[in-house]
C-alpha cells in the first residue's frame, strides 16, 4: 500500500473567522456544505455521503482559527484540518486545508476539496 503525503490548499473567502468558524466545526454548518448530513455523538462526528458513513473524531479546535477531524479507519497519522487563516495588515481572510491522499490521489482530492470549498463559498454568500 502506498503511504499518504500531506498536502495543503489554500482558498480566499470573504467571511469573518467567527461566521466561517461555525461552517467548519458545527454539525449543522458541515451539513450545508461538507457532506449531506452530520451527527455528533461522544466526540465523533458522523459524515454522511449518499448513504454512505465515515466517522471522525475531532482531535484539535481553536475557536475561530482551525478544526482538525482525524478519520476513525485512516491511517495513524492521517488527519484533516481546516484553518481559518487572517492577514494581519489586509484582513483578507482564507482557508487552509490539510489533508492526506496517496500520491497519484492527490490530484482528485484537490478537486473534491476545491468542489466542496465552492459551495461554501455559495452558502456564505462570499
Amino acid at each position: 500500500m502506498s503511504e499518504k503525503k500531506k498536502f495543503t490548499i489554500e482558498y480566499e473567502i470573504k467571511s469573518s473567522p467567527r461566521i466561517l468558524y461555525g461552517f467548519l466545526s458545527e454539525p449543522n454548518g458541515l451539513a450545508q456544505w461538507f457532506a449531506d448530513d452530520v451527527n455528533f455523538r461522544d466526540q465523533i462526528y458522523t459524515f454522511t455521503w449518499d448513504d454512505e458513513q465515515q466517522k471522525a473524531k475531532l482531535v484539535n479546535a481553536k475557536e475561530n482559527k482551525l478544526v482538525r477531524f482525524k478519520w476513525l479507519d485512516d491511517e495513524p497519522q492521517c488527519y484533516f484540518e481546516m484553518e481559518v487563516v487572517q492577514d494581519e495588515l489586509t484582513n483578507d481572510v482564507a482557508l487552509s486545508i490539510t489533508d492526506f491522499a496517496t500520491e497519484d490521489a492527490i490530484p482528485e482530492r484537490k478537486l473534491i476539496w476545491d468542489n466542496q470549498i465552492q459551495y461554501l463559498i455559495s452558502v456564505l454568500g462570499a
